[in-house]
């Protein structure tokens, strides 16, 4: 076996598991789960009726690189989502369908790693886990960066060394950020540019929540948008993942993709011909549907603004709580342990969150996610609304 399985954690919801494992909540109280950001939201029907009315095409085999329609939607969709110049991206050339971010993730990291012992992989702490999973099975070492709240959640890179830099091979951000929301400006996007052409890195930048946001008015910005920004239209060295699971509330559907830098993409494509993973073409067909609308994707921001304005309307009585700039998380820094602050809820009040230390490493000394919890917003607004009394009335016990 691959000796660098050894190095792979328990997922934070088995964590999570072994936490509640002998407590005993209320019988009365249903269960209510803020703990797996796994929208709730109704599919579109639009969706679903066009995966069943392709259904035939199961007799087909999808290629690799998916539809020629697919990824021109595709195309289409983020050079107008982040206001890229007029045929900068090329359909054929900078775009791969894929079924996820979350294996597109990992299948890109260990196509991009070059083995060597001093590798690492840059990464924000807390963390999506699949990015440090990624890194030991690639033959790297995650490098964490710790994301505090007196740098808005956003990585001091200003911090890095030199040496770190240098030794990096592959930078992971996220933006909107799981689980704090902060979102990466502009700015500091280009910053990153210019690092990874001095110190001769890759940055992927998944912006899987890049649709939730609070004003309609400045969608947070992306990393290909950052790049054409400076002039820099052939986006080397940078990729970003984006998906549907969030965007669309269609995680089930398996649909996402990977775009920038050309030869990058060639590479990964060549990668994934031998990988196996090309994405069914009744999901094809669903997809490009779905990238070509707007009304549900705005529909559904609506749905999240009323759960976080309630939510935190209730909340706000008895803690210090921030609306984030994105994604549908709360960061709710804990009067107690993180660890100790999530079991007695459960044990008392049936409603489950997730420990912050289970979404982090310790680094420099701390654990960034300790005494925090995460809140995913995902159920209907009433499920939420209740989680958050009964979240106040605990708070009201400590």
């Amino acid at each position: 076996m691959n000796p660098d399985l050894k190095k792979l954690q328990p997922y934070p919801f088995e964590k999570l598991a072994q936490l509640k494992a002998d407590c005993h909540p209320p019988e009365q109280l249903d269960h209510i789960a803020l703990s797996i950001g796994e929208p709730k939201h109704a599919t579109p029907a639009f969706i679903s009726e066009s995966l069943i009315n392709n259904l035939k095409g199961l007799t087909n085999y999808p290629l690799t690189k998916g539809s020629d329609e697919l990824r021109q939607a595709i195309t289409s969709w983020i050079s107008n989502r982040f206001k890229l110049p007029n045929n900068s991206i090329d359909a054929n050339q900078h775009v791969l369908p894929v079924n996820g971010t979350r294996e597109a993730l990992f299948a890109f990291t260990q196509a991009v790693i070059e083995k060597q012992s001093d590798a690492l992989v840059l990464m924000p702490n807390p963390f999506y886990q699949i990015y440090e999973g990624a890194a030991y099975l690639a033959g790297a070492t995650p490098y964490f960066l710790n994301t505090l709240s007196d740098n808005n959640y956003i990585p001091d890179f200003n911090a890095v060394t030199d040496d770190i830099w240098n030794k990096c091979q592959l930078l992971f951000i996220c933006s909107p950020g799981n689980p704090t929301g902060a979102v990466i400006g502009s700015d500091t996007m280009q910053q990153l540019i210019q690092l990874a052409d001095k110190h001769d890195f890759i940055i992927a930048s998944d912006e899987c929540y890049s649709e939730l946001y609070p004003d309609e008015q400045n969608p947070p910005p992306g990393l290909l948008q950052a790049a054409a920004m400076m002039g820099r239209t052939d986006y080397a060295r940078c990729i970003v993942f984006h998906s549907l699971s969030k965007r669309s509330n269609a995680p089930g559907l398996r649909s996402g993709f990977v775009a920038g830098d050309a030869d990058i993409m060639k590479q990964f494509l060549l990668y994934r011909t031998y990988h196996g993973c090309a994405m069914s073409l009744p999901t094809q067909m669903a997809s490009v549907k779905a990238w070509q609308d707007e009304v549900h994707v705005k529909h559904n921001r609506d749905l999240y603004r009323e759960k976080f304005k309630s939510v935190i309307d209730i909340l706000s009585a008895v803690i210090p709580v921030e609306a984030p700039d994105g994604a549908f998380y709360l960061w709710l820094k804990t009067p107690i342990d993180d660890m100790e602050f999530a079991r007695g809820l459960y044990d008392q009040q049936n409603a489950t969150v997730l420990p912050g230390s289970f979404l982090s490493r310790e680094a420099n000394g701390i654990n960034p996610g300790k005494n925090r919890v995460r809140l995913a917003l995902v159920a209907d607004i009433s499920e939420c609304v209740e989680a958050a009394e009964r979240i106040k009335q605990y708070i009201n016990t400590l």
